[in-house]
């Protein structure tokens, strides 16, 4: 039997594990989707081993909406046969999979990926609020940037919501990425890994959450550079 989570971070699953632990026998296979602390998610796998369970990370590189259509990307840690086991729905799920190693290494590539990707974002919203300044109107600048060697993927998702300052419905929260960010940091501190921009990243979010853009998708990071002060 397999039972799919996808939760706001790992101490949620954690906790759902606690309150069904149990019932889960060795014919249970735990697929988890949620982002968490990648130790959070290795000690869920110990545990479930004790009780003969499989447990597998099938981290999602993509928003709720490139989901629904087959185009997001899962990043799947765990083992191989356990892996090979479920194909038939990680096909259904995503059209890309990629099996990146044991558990935890879903998680750790899946932060990886977020690092690159909110990064992305920042810095669109960075060039897009200097355009403002400059007396550009911020969707005609997007219209002439995405033709331009500038263009990417995050211009095309989050460029139209940060011109129009629309951020209702979130594709992605913006706490939940802020969330990531924090995860990234502590994970790099341990590795003595230099992640400056990150750093800066995290303060841009904290910022945006203290206006009120916390539940808004996460292109109102914009707000946090157009705000006075």
């Amino acid at each position: 039997d397999t039972v799919l989570l996808s939760l706001p971070n790992s101490n949620v699953a954690a906790s759902v594990i606690d309150d069904v632990i149990d019932v889960i026998a060795a014919r249970h296979c735990i697929l988890d989707t949620t982002t968490g602390d990648p130790e959070q998610i290795e000690a869920l796998g110990v545990r479930l081993a004790k009780k003969g369970a499989s447990y597998l990370e099938a981290n999602v590189a993509g928003s709720s909406v490139q989901m629904r259509e087959r185009k997001a990307v899962l990043l799947l840690g765990g083992e191989a046969d356990v892996v090979a086991a479920q194909e038939p729905l990680f096909s259904t799920l995503a059209k890309k999979r990629f099996h990146v190693g044991s558990v935890g290494a879903g998680s750790r590539f899946k932060l990886v990926h977020n690092l690159i990707l909110g990064l992305n974002r920042a810095a669109l919203a960075e060039g897009l609020n200097l355009a403002e300044a400059l007396g550009f109107e911020a969707k005609r600048a997007l219209e002439i940037l995405k033709q331009t060697p500038a263009t990417s993927g995050v211009m095309e998702t989050k460029g139209s919501k940060m011109a129009a300052r629309n951020y209702e419905p979130p594709q992605a929260r913006l706490a939940q990425h802020h969330k990531d960010v924090r995860l990234i940091l502590e994970l790099a501190a341990k590795l003595e890994a230099k992640t400056p921009l990150s750093a800066a990243h995290r303060e841009l979010l904290a910022r945006a959450e203290e206006l009120g853009f916390a539940s808004a998708d996460n292109a109102a990071i914009i707000e946090a550079y157009r705000a006075k002060g």
